[in-house]
């Protein structure tokens, strides 16, 4: 008769690990079934390559669905990675058993009305093909999902989980303790009595806590764990079938009593359970996976809470040396990590330190010194009471800077292999601790990483985000903020249907975009992507479909608005040696086409559409600084009949006659002489207002340098009749506002040593003999004599 035993685990728990590993030692099954999806079975072998260190990630995903995508990790202290790398090892057969996530991500898509299901009805009774994994890892979590873009702030989110009792913390609150994670480590980790007979006792203790649960039948997460179990139990029965003398298998701790043959329900009731299930296709395969992604911290449901604590445990737990005292050895590492920030952490103070977490375990109640205690001691002791350096080890010890690696058999998509392929090429691993590493583009090596990171950006694969340079004005350097990070896998998966190359797949990319925006402003950006990621392809593509729009684009303000991204890519096209000879071509009639309609558009705006036409005309000018080839003389004969027209908004007619005082093309008087009847009595005071900030906004030194424009200003202001002031005041203050605060500050200044309007037209003189008792005043907190 076959003998089964059921090792209900903690998911990433290395005491279950630890406890796992020696049951497996001492029992020698010839068959090892772990929880997760059937579809791992074809990628398990290559968790004994040399190449694969965890921590890593199982990959399911649905190919033409790449948003539906789970992963299933495991770190090197996971007892699904024990159990299998004991099983691979040995020669033993090891199998995923739950319910297959084609089923799963069937299911899924049933439930979307939208999405047209290609499903595929098993008969019932039948085992599949393909069959299950399903990673639920920790405290019996679902497996990580797939991130989802609609979470906020563009973070990936993982599906909202079903409900589902929290067994180890009701046993933890059953044995006094509020924290169920201290109790694990308690009952658990820290325990060495027998590993067989610590896993029936557990399986024992569950069994009672889902005989209490009484929720009905049809609850959501009832039905989805029913479907899940019977697809175990289907899996065991044709195991049991095949005539094994001895099985283990390893499952969450809260599957562990259905999956005891004694109280298995008829085979018949199971096949009820399963009929009918719809399939999709899948593809399975591993990627590299973090400690900040096995943290609680990071969003993932089913992590923990230090996964490089765990590790630590697990090294010494299963290290050559049992006897290498735990807390000692982290104690040591912390110090370290303190001295290399250069912060004082002598060896007597670790001796201290480990003496206190010893006291502290035992004034507890705790059978050995905990993270709780080890944290206490080492910021008491170490850290002279402070938070702050507790953070740094938290960060780089306790949760851990590692990222897994995996060999390059393993099933990828050709995209994927190409960006494999490129990084080694340019001698660039992927970290997942967050970098800023600045780029010279003048060095062909760091030019092809730039082109790899733009190209990797306009795919949507984002393992870079550009970042300030500093204070250099130079084309020649770039600076971006790396951090790689596992669900980017998701994304090259998604991004891998425009081509199976980087270059190739981000042309494609990009003149996808191309025909389906509208909008001539980020077409002009669109070419700018594609000069930095050196795509003649998609440059060629955009440039072709800019020229269509801009052909039939007849409001000026989008004219003017593509300027400024068609200059900055001929300008810098020479610099990266492209060809812009197309881009040249439409630039030069963007300009035409939109200096001949600026005088029309700009007359008869209101506010809103006066704010808008001022902002092109500025990102206009911007880019056309930057081509000093171009003929600028139709530019400013349209400047010129904007800033002179009374018909055209005070803002714009203002902001014009600016550009052409900057371009040397206005004399000062003259400008003066306009300010002066702008703000005359004859006009409006509100369209004086719009017409002064469109003069002066962004930029004050034409007033502290000017003293007739200051004066003509101030009287202005003084002069403004109070009814209307108010009216006024919101725009001045947003024109002022603007202004640095020395640069306010030396306005006040100017007009203060003018004497100010009222003192140069008033027959008005100082009161000494009123002002007498607050000048005595002062002078006596100054501490000078005072004379009566």
């Amino acid at each position: 008769m076959t003998e089964v035993h059921v090792l209900g685990i903690r998911h990433h728990g290395p005491g279950s690990a630890h406890s796992v590993a020696e049951a497996l030692a001492a029992l020698r099954p010839d068959l090892v079934l772990v929880e997760g999806p059937p579809e791992l079975d074809q990628v398990i072998p290559l968790l004994n390559d040399p190449e694969m260190l965890p921590p890593v990630a199982g990959l399911i995903y649905v190919p033409d669905e790449p948003r539906l995508a789970s992963f299933y990790p495991m770190a090197a202290f996971s007892p699904e990675w024990v159990a299998i790398r004991w099983a691979l090892s040995t020669g033993t057969p090891v199998r995923a058993i739950d319910l297959p996530a084609a089923h799963a991500f069937a299911l899924q898509l049933a439930a979307e009305p939208a999405v047209q299901l290609p499903a595929v009805q098993l008969p019932a009774g039948a085992l599949p093909e393909e069959e299950l994994p399903e990673e639920d890892l920790s405290k019996e979590e679902p497996p990580a999902t797939a991130p989802s873009a609609e979470d906020d702030g563009g973070t990936p989110g993982a599906v909202s989980r079903p409900y589902r009792p929290d067994a180890i913390g009701i046993l933890a609150r059953a044995a006094g303790y509020s924290d169920a994670e201290r109790w694990w480590e308690d009952a658990v980790e820290h325990r060495h009595s027998d590993p067989v007979e610590r896993f029936a006792a557990l399986t024992d203790a569950i069994a009672e806590i889902r005989a209490a649960d009484d929720r009905p039948a049809h609850h959501p997460d009832v039905v989805e764990n029913n479907r899940r179990e019977a697809w175990m139990r289907r899996l065991l029965r044709a195991a049991l079938r095949e005539g094994h003398a001895r099985i283990v298998v390893v499952c969450g701790a809260f599957h562990a009593p259905a999956l005891v043959p004694a109280g298995f329900p008829p085979a018949s009731a199971d096949n009820k359970v399963l009929a009918g299930l719809p399939k999709t296709k899948v593809a399975v395969t591993w990627v590299p996976w973090t400690s900040g992604r096995l943290s609680l911290a990071s969003g993932y449901g089913a992590g923990v809470t230090a996964p490089g604590w765990y590790q630590h445990l697990f090294t010494h737990w299963m290290g050559r040396d049992p006897g290498t005292d735990v807390s000692t050895t982290w104690l040591v590492r912390v110090a370290r990590a303190l001295r290399v920030e250069n912060l004082d952490a002598s060896t007597a103070s670790v001796v201290e330190a480990s003496r206190m977490a010893n006291a502290l375990a035992a004034v507890r109640g705790r059978p050995s010194p905990g993270l709780a205690e080890l944290d206490d001691a080492a910021q008491a002791v170490l850290c002279d009471g402070s938070v702050l350096p507790l953070a740094l080890v938290h960060r780089e010890l306790t949760v851990g800077l590692e990222l897994g690696s995996v060999p390059d058999s393993a099933p990828t998509v050709p995209l994927a292999a190409d960006i494999a392929a490129t990084q080694r090429r340019l001698r660039w691993k992927p970290s997942a601790v967050e970098e800023v590493l600045t780029l010279d583009l003048r060095k062909p090596a760091q030019l092809a990483r730039s082109v790899l990171l733009h190209r990797l950006a306009l795919l949507g694969v984002d393992w870079g985000i550009p970042t300030e340079t500093g204070r250099t004005l130079g084309t020649f350097k770039e600076a971006w903020t790396l951090q790689w990070k596992p669900e980017l896998a998701i994304a090259v998966v998604e991004a891998s249907r425009y081509g199976t190359t980087v270059a190739a797949a981000a042309a494609a990319c990009v003149s996808e975009t191309a025909r389906e925006d509208g909008s001539l402003a980020s077409l002009g950006e669109l070419l700018a992507y594609c000069l930095l990621a050196d795509l003649p392809e998609g440059l060629n593509a955009v440039v072709a479909v800019l020229a269509e729009r801009t052909a039939l684009q007849q409001d000026v303000a989008p004219l003017l608005q593509t300027i400024a991204p068609l200059a900055r890519t001929c300008r810098y096209g020479n610099v990266r040696g492209v060809d812009v000879t197309g881009v040249r071509k439409i630039l030069d009639t963007t300009v035409v086409r939109a200096c001949v309609g600026l005088p029309t558009a700009c007359a008869g705006l209101d506010d809103e559409a006066a704010e808008e036409m001022r902002r092109a005309v500025d990102s206009a000018q911007q880019g056309l600084s930057l081509v000093p080839e171009l003929p600028l003389g139709d530019w400013h004969r349209a400047l010129a009949a904007v800033a002179g027209s009374d018909v055209v908004h005070g803002s714009v007619a203002g902001r014009a006659t600016r550009l052409l005082l900057d371009a040397g093309l206005v004399e000062t008087d003259e400008v003066a002489a306009r300010l002066s009847r702008r703000l005359s009595i004859a006009a409006p005071a509100r369209e004086a207002a719009a017409w002064l900030d469109g003069l002066v906004s962004g930029d004050a030194t034409l007033l502290i340098y000017d003293r007739r424009l200051l004066q003509l200003v101030d009287g202005w202001v003084a002069g403004v009749d109070e009814d209307i002031f108010a009216d006024v005041l919101p725009l001045l203050r947003r024109t002022f506002s603007a202004f640095s605060q020395p640069e306010r500050r030396e306005i006040g200044e100017q007009v203060s040593r003018m004497g100010g309007t009222v003192q140069a037209g008033s027959d008005k003189t100082l009161d000494l003999a009123a002002a007498g008792p607050a000048v005595r005043t002062v002078a006596r907190y100054l501490g000078w004599d005072v004379v009566a």
